[in-house]
């Protein structure tokens, strides 16, 4: 990924969850909020409902290749948190590549 780095401070989800706007769908949640730099910075957040860490580690490298094959179409200068739900660990790549986008799209970080 070059144009995004990761978020992992603490500091940043919270801000992120309150301050940011969030669309909801079956297999994922999408928070995004600016951050007033050039990148992005994107946080995943897997839970431990969605399985063991075997499982949650796939479920992560899914939505962080999803979100990689698509970056060059995404706006610069957006904090981006997904947060997976129980049925992304059962969705096969394409729907949850196919929700992510979605998301994205309504929250108006992608194709500007």
């Amino acid at each position: 990924m070059r144009q995004t780095v990761s978020m992992k401070e603490n500091h940043l989800f919270r801000r992120l969850y309150a301050k940011g706007k969030s669309e909801a769908g079956p297999c994922l949640v999408v928070y995004v909020r600016r951050n007033g730099s050039e990148r992005n910075r994107l946080g995943l957040t897997v839970g431990t409902k969605v399985g063991k860490a075997v499982r949650r580690n796939k479920v992560r490298r899914r939505i962080r290749e999803a979100y990689r094959i698509h970056e060059h179409q995404m706006a610069p200068g957006w904090d981006i948190v997904v947060v997976a739900r129980v049925r992304a660990a059962f969705a096969p790549y394409a729907q949850v590549e196919r929700e992510l986008l979605r998301l994205l799209d309504k929250l108006g970080v992608r194709g500007e």
